[in-house]
Order: structure tokens, then C-alpha cells, then sequence
């Protein structure tokens, strides 16, 4: 099995949260945490932090209780891959 390219999957996962952040069938909050999870992503930080710092904040969106079922969903694929990126980083 082939390992991932982290850089290829991290903007395949941003380009996901930019979908996110522009679905307007989820709420505003969800939205802008969805824009703020990208920020960390993008930020010149080395890569284990910077996705560790994704996570959480996917997480506290994950745990809201106005969020609808398909954007549950959503964060937790993302986060599912962004898990994937941190266990090639930290090989």
C-alpha cells in the first residue's frame, strides 16, 4: 500500500472544509469553524501541530448539538484523514 503524500491530502482536506464552510444548509458557527480549522491547516506551523490544532477544534464542531447529520458526518471524515496525515507525519 502506497503512503499518502501528506501536502496532496492536507489540500484535498482544506478544499473539503471550504465546501463546508460555504454549505448554507449548516450554521453559521459551523461554518466559521470550518474556516478557522482551514486557517490552522494553512498556517506555517510544523505539520503535527498544525493538524493536532485542526482536530480539536473539528471536534468541539463535531460535538454541537445544531449541527445536522451530514455535517457531522463531514467533520468526522475530515477528521478521520486529517488522523491518517498525523499517523505518515509521525512515522
Amino acid at each position: 500500500m502506497a503512503e499518502i503524500d501528506p501536502k496532496v491530502k492536507l489540500n484535498q482536506i482544506i478544499e473539503v472544509l471550504d465546501q463546508l464552510a460555504e454549505d448554507t444548509s449548516v450554521p453559521r458557527n459551523i461554518r466559521r469553524g470550518a474556516t478557522e480549522a482551514k486557517a490552522r491547516l494553512e498556517k506555517n506551523e510544523p505539520m503535527d501541530v498544525k493538524v493536532a490544532g485542526a482536530i480539536g477544534k473539528l471536534d468541539d464542531l463535531a460535538n454541537d448539538p445544531n449541527i445536522p447529520m451530514h455535517g457531522r458526518t463531514v467533520i468526522y471524515r475530515i477528521i478521520s484523514e486529517l488522523e491518517n496525515v498525523l499517523k505518515v507525519v509521525n512515522k
